[in-house]
């Protein structure tokens, strides 16, 4: 903090340092936001490979039954187990856990397209909810990017309100089966994963100021930033999907 503070105190040295700050603070945030923008596109490109392109009995195969629980429960194991395990991370491991979220999530989002495809104005619906959640993931972003507000204290509170999303959205997967309870949980998990991106990028760019020139915790970030920022759009996506076409 005291780097930070100097970089934007007054005068000659102060604005030099600031230039310095800011040029390397937008360098180390577009890689990560180019990061996640390259996991949607693979996402966006497994799930209409998965969902349209290839045999109708390949897709119900793979999305349907018990493979098909594997692939939706997979990203959130490959998570929990490389927090436990990968306390020093390098950036080789990081990479192989984001390209396997990013590639299992595709997979199972191919059920989206498999059942929006087939729908009168299904694919509609899916565009609008898309470009309603970039727009708010752009505001809130920015948001979190720009406000002087500490947002550091949220976060337990978002993190509680996770887990209590994917416990509820199970228990109704399997027991409630409510479609009342399943919009309910879509609200509730927009609002979260909304607090949630202005909560990580304002996290992210306060981590540039503590990892600044170490180049290998730095590619780590990006890599974990991106998966974090993902993860808050395609949750936010699914969620106002929902809310937006009245489905499970």
């Amino acid at each position: 903090m005291n780097d930070f503070n100097r970089a934007y105190s007054p005068g000659p040295t102060g604005q030099t340092m600031d230039m310095s700050v800011n040029e390397g603070l937008r360098s180390f945030m577009l890689g990560v936001y180019n990061k996640m923008a390259l996991g949607l596109l693979l996402t966006a490109a497994l799930a209409y490979a998965f969902g349209a392109l290839v045999p109708e009995s390949v897709t119900l195969t793979l999305l349907t039954g018990p493979i098909g629980l594997v692939i939706m429960f997979a990203p959130l194991a490959i998570l929990l187990l490389s927090g436990f395990v990968m306390k020093n991370p390098s950036p080789t491991a990081a990479n192989l856990v984001y390209w396997s979220v990013v590639s299992l999530i595709g997979v199972g989002m191919g059920a989206i397209v498999y059942v929006y495809a087939r729908q009168p104005d299904g694919m509609l619906i899916v565009s609008k909810a898309f470009l309603t959640t970039a727009i708010a993931f752009g505001g809130l972003s920015l948001y979190g990017y720009t406000t002087k507000r500490d947002l550091s204290g949220l976060g337990v509170f978002l993190i509680m309100g996770v887990i209590g999303v994917i416990v509820a959205s199970v228990l109704n997967m399997f027991i409630f089966k409510s479609s009342m309870f399943h919009m309910v949980i879509s609200v509730v998990g927009l609002l979260v994963f909304a607090g949630l991106t202005a909560y990580d990028t304002q996290r992210l760019k306060n981590m540039y100021f503590q990892i600044a020139g170490n180049a290998r915790a730095m590619a780590v970030a990006t890599t974990f930033g991106a998966l974090s920022l993902y993860l808050d759009f395609v949750n936010m996506f699914q969620f106002l999907l929902a809310i937006m076409s009245g489905r499970d």
